[in-house]
């Protein structure tokens, strides 16, 4: 495009881009400044005796800009009457200050570490007084070398502590100005008096754009220009008009046709990232009919002012169009988010654009106004229209999110968590609806405008997030290769999470937050704090927990390559290699604690004093844990019980199924669990019934009748037990005579057998056989009887009439 308006299109673009990405680029600077300060700490802190020198000129040398900078600040915190725009800027310089002199805090920390430690190893001095020459002299050359190091430390401490509280003096003055703002009454739109003003201010700008198109329609150089550009204006007008006219609509039917057929993750994602294109190509469509216009030659000043804001508005209307669209999809093929009917779903996706609509006309009539400097009554009158409509549109979006609830409501079950939410924010977003143009038609429009207008970004920013979330569900489930399992999932809830923090500066900044509040903010929090005289930043977090989660990830790799590849080698028995992966994972986790302590630089010894104090309160508190986790690594490493023993301990049995530090899991023969202290199991008495292998001594006892022969008895119990094939027959099973009981001759079967588990059934079965074999033999099982003598059994008879 050649022409002197070209660079006019460039920059309302940039302008654009620069409103549309400006939370991004100022968290980069942010970050990057950080960087900078971190690397310029880092080589202040291996100077040395020299880097001390070097710091305590470059102090001497700035001190002066640093007190003209504060006195002025001080000045104009005093008066009071500086300009926002001039506190802002002052406050900027402040900030500059402030983290240089926290940088400036670290300097030398080499060196003072050093000097500290060969103090400490001098000792204390004598109570007395009195060392030895050497010694004395060489503390006190220790100690001036450390005063000296020390002295730029303690300097950039005052400073950084002055600027801190300057910066706070201003932020208070700005947020003051703020909250008078919007508490401050002024004019009603609602007096007729005021509506000739912002009529009279809208026909004024019109009036002015169209003297810029006739002044320079008229002008012969301009319609040279103008025709000589006609080939570029047309082509670009063909392309905007095909691409706002036809562009959404392929973008859409493609969309449409991915979404009709089987429904995969894959095909989901490839339908969302194809509805994307329904915002780029009539974006593209929207520049290239701007960048016609300005091809034309004929936009003036307040005409590049109006395109710029024009953008904005497509823009805005773009995207509420593809968030509605997400909301409330058209397609019947794709399960919506909220349970709506098609003909409120189609009302959905009207309200959204038109408040994508209203949210760009608002910022097209201030453009137009701080440019032409409106009054303040006139752009009441022409925004309080806009406001009452995006509170209506707000009011039936809101009706819409509450019909969602009702829909979902089961009789006899209660609301799900996001259901529960969806109807909070219905219910808030109908009173903010309601209360918006209610105070601006009061009067405190500047209140009214900051209630509407954020309430509908603040929608459109839960959609995103909502769309953003649907989106990594089914990423997750494209990655894994089921659907069902990714939404069972943990990964894609914890990401959701971590989108809804970082979303947390957007919604500040939506609700009228300051950049430079989010980055005093930042900056405290990478300021971190002090415990036990070390301080611990973010930083120190984040590199702790990388490090951990990499340790712990090796350590869970070496426990499945021990599990399934090189101790099923070995000759151990499977409670041997349970014990064996279990120490891995215990030591692994502990060395990858302190190796990641170590590389975060977080010095343990500084927190000993603490931990010292807290250590025989905790000692009290924990005695149990500590001991049951005391007992547990003593059952992994002498193994007194593996996990698959049959055990019996406290009048419990069963099979243990897991040992951790602190208790072990007991499976009984009812499938019930119970958890047991391992401390129970070290001091206490413990049956293992498979303890090193699982053969076992089973017992039947059985009585026959007086009378009966006995080695008969004998050898028919004899075949029954060597007849059963989980019997052994080396040691024989032996038949124990146990005596003459009081109803029966008492006899007991004591076979050994390859498999204790199977206890209870080979009892079963010898049973079964001993009856069957009992009854062909004809030898009787007696049951208990009891003869019952009387003394005076004519008691008993009755009585008769002569008696």
């Amino acid at each position: 495009m050649a022409g002197p308006h070209a660079p006019r299109f460039t920059k309302g673009v940039s302008r654009l881009m620069r409103y549309m990405f400006r939370i991004i680029a100022v968290v980069a600077l942010v970050l990057a400044g950080f960087q900078g300060l971190a690397e310029d700490a880092g080589q202040g802190d291996n100077s040395g005796r020299s880097g001390s020198g070097s710091y305590q000129k470059t102090i001497t040398n700035t001190l002066s800009a640093w007190e003209q900078t504060a006195k002025r600040a001080e000045e104009a915190i005093d008066a009071g009457r500086a300009s926002t725009a001039a506190l802002e800027e002052l406050r900027g310089q402040l900030v500059e200050w402030r983290d240089k002199f926290l940088a400036a805090q670290t300097t030398n920390k080499s060196a003072i570490d050093t000097l500290q430690a060969q103090i400490t190893a001098l000792g204390p001095k004598p109570e007395s007084g009195e060392e030895t020459p050497e010694i004395a002299n060489q503390r006190k050359d220790l100690e001036q070398r450390l005063a000296q190091l020390q002295a730029p430390v303690k300097s950039a401490e005052v400073a950084y502590s002055r600027a801190d509280g300057l910066i706070r003096g201003i932020d208070q003055i700005i947020r003051a100005r703020q909250a008078d703002a919007l508490l401050e009454l002024g004019v009603s739109p609602l007096n007729p008096v005021y509506w000739s003003k912002g009529i009279a201010a809208l026909q004024s700008s019109f009036k002015a754009i169209r003297k810029e198109l006739t002044d320079a329609w008229s002008s012969p150089a301009q319609q040279v220009q103008f025709k000589a550009n006609l080939p570029q204006v047309v082509f670009l007008l063909m392309v905007a008009l095909l691409l706002l006219g036809r562009g959404r609509y392929w973008m859409e039917k493609l969309t449409f046709s991915m979404q009709t057929k089987d429904r995969t993750p894959a095909r989901w994602s490839m339908a969302f990232f194809l509805s994307i294109a329904q915002v780029i190509l009539p974006l593209i469509g929207l520049l290239a009919l701007v960048e016609a216009l300005y091809a034309t030659q004929m936009v003036g000043v307040r005409g590049d002012i109006a395109l710029s804001a024009f953008v904005a508005l497509g823009v805005f209307f773009l995207l509420a169009r593809w968030l509605g669209g997400r909301i409330f999809p058209k397609s019947e093929h794709i399960t919506p988010p909220l349970n709506l009917s098609t003909t409120q779903r189609r009302r959905g996706r009207f309200y959204s654009a038109t408040l994508g609509v209203l949210l760009g006309l608002q910022a097209m009539v201030k453009s137009i106004a701080s440019f032409d400097n409106w009054s303040v009554e006139a752009q009441i009158i022409v925004i309080f229209p806009l406001l009452v409509i995006a509170g209506y549109a707000l009011l039936r979006i809101s009706k819409l999110l509450r019909l969602h609830v009702l829909n979902e409501k089961v009789e006899g079950e209660e609301r799900s968590y996001k259901n529960r939410i969806i109807y909070y924010l219905s219910r808030i977003v109908l009173a903010l609806a309601i209360i918006g143009p209610l105070l601006a038609a009061i009067g405190y429009f500047e209140a009214g405008q900051s209630i509407i207008f954020p309430t509908a970004m603040s929608l459109g920013l839960l959609a995103f997030l909502l769309i953003l979330q649907r989106m990594i569900l089914e990423v997750y489930g494209l990655i894994i290769g089921s659907e069902e399992r990714a939404r069972e999932a943990l990964i894609p809830v914890l990401l959701g999470f971590i989108l809804v923090l970082a979303s947390t500066p957007l919604f500040a900044l939506i609700w009228g937050a300051r950049v430079t509040d989010l980055t005093e903010m930042w900056a405290r929090f990478q300021e971190g704090f002090s415990f036990g005289g070390t301080r611990i930043s973010p930083s120190d977090f984040l590199t702790f927990a990388i490090i951990f989660v990499i340790g712990y990830m090796v350590t869970r790799l070496i426990q499945g390559t021990l599990r399934t590849t090189v101790l099923p080698k070995t000759k151990l028995d499977v409670g041997g290699r349970n014990a064996i992966v279990s120490g891995v994972g215990y030591i692994g986790i502990f060395l990858s604690a302190v190796v990641a302590i170590t590389a975060a630089g977080i010095d343990l010894s500084s927190l000993a004093i603490v931990a010292g104090a807290l250590s025989v309160g905790i000692g009290f508190g924990l005695q149990n844990i500590v001991s049951n986790f005391v007992s547990g690594i003593i059952l992994l490493i002498e193994r007194p019980i593996s996990e698959g023993d049959w055990i019996e301990v406290g009048g419990q049995m069963g099979y243990v199924r897991d040992i951790s530090v602190r208790s072990t899991r007991i499976e009984t023969f009812d499938r019930t669990d119970v958890i047991v202290p391992n401390s129970d199991l070290v001091s206490g008495v413990v049956t293992n019934w498979t303890r090193g292998n699982s053969v076992g001594r089973l017992i039947v006892p059985v009585g026959v009748a007086y009378g009966t022969d006995t080695k008969m008895v004998e050898g028919l119990l004899r075949d029954i037990a060597e007849a059963h094939p989980m019997v052994l027959a080396n040691p024989k099973p032996s038949i124990i005579f146990q005596g003459f009981g009081a109803d029966s001759l008492d006899f007991e079967i004591r076979a050994i057998l390859r498999d204790i588990n199977w206890k209870l059934s080979v009892k079963s079965d010898i049973n079964h056989e001993i009856a069957r074999r009992f009854t062909e033999e004809g030898i009787e099982i007696p049951f208990a009887q009891r003869d019952v003598w009387l003394r005076n059994p004519e008691a008993l008879r009755p009585k008769s009439e002569d008696e």
